[in-house]
């Protein structure tokens, strides 16, 4: 079986750790200890509890984070939720945020919410761009860890994070890469 049919048959976290391996040219295997992965629950849906563990820990490494840079290709309900949460909160609020909307995420800063979307992002303090191009994963810097999400049409359905060097190495030079060719988006 090819590597990239064994890929697709595989669990949502163990085809995201293949392809974060991939990326950064090494064996799933020797990402290690320092790498941790979640998924969503067979059958679960964006709104259940069973479906909470990739947004839910995603919000938490932002929270924690003193900066954080994305690209992200989707933004689910739920996510949104956590992350709104996450930010609004007095404590948690990094003091720099930028994040790239690709894809169906970027589509949401246009049209009949856009600027209402726009508008929730600015005071929040996130600096919002968007690129015309894909993402095929999202992607989070978040100060000293590295954050890959693997999105499907029901939202985040495997986060994988860790601070391995090569990892973030690969996670900034991709924000790095969508962020000098995104504009950036007004409020207004």
């Amino acid at each position: 079986m090819s590597d990239e049919a064994s890929a697709s048959s595989a669990s949502p976290a163990a085809a995201l750790r293949a392809l974060v391996a991939n990326a950064v040219g090494t064996d799933p295997e020797t990402l290690g200890d320092r790498t941790e992965v979640v998924e969503r629950e067979t059958g679960a849906t964006e709104a259940g509890d069973d479906a909470a563990a990739p947004a839910e820990r995603l919000a938490e490494l932002v929270d924690a984070a003193d900066s954080v840079v994305a690209v992200v290709p989707r933004f689910d309900a739920d996510l949104a939720r956590r992350l709104n949460a996450s930010l609004s909160s007095s404590e948690g609020v990094p003091g720099e945020v930028r994040v790239v909307f690709t894809d169906a995420a970027s589509d949401r800063l246009g049209g009949a919410t856009g600027p209402v979307v726009r508008r929730a992002l600015a005071e929040r303090g996130v600096d919002a761009y968007r690129h015309d191009g894909e993402s095929p994963v999202a992607v989070v810097l978040a100060d000293d860890r590295a954050a890959v999400g693997l999105v499907d049409a029901d939202g985040l359905s495997a986060l994988l994070w860790t601070d391995a060097p090569a990892v973030r190495e690969w996670a900034a030079a991709t924000c790095r890469r969508y962020l000098d060719t995104a504009e950036p988006v007004t409020e207004g």
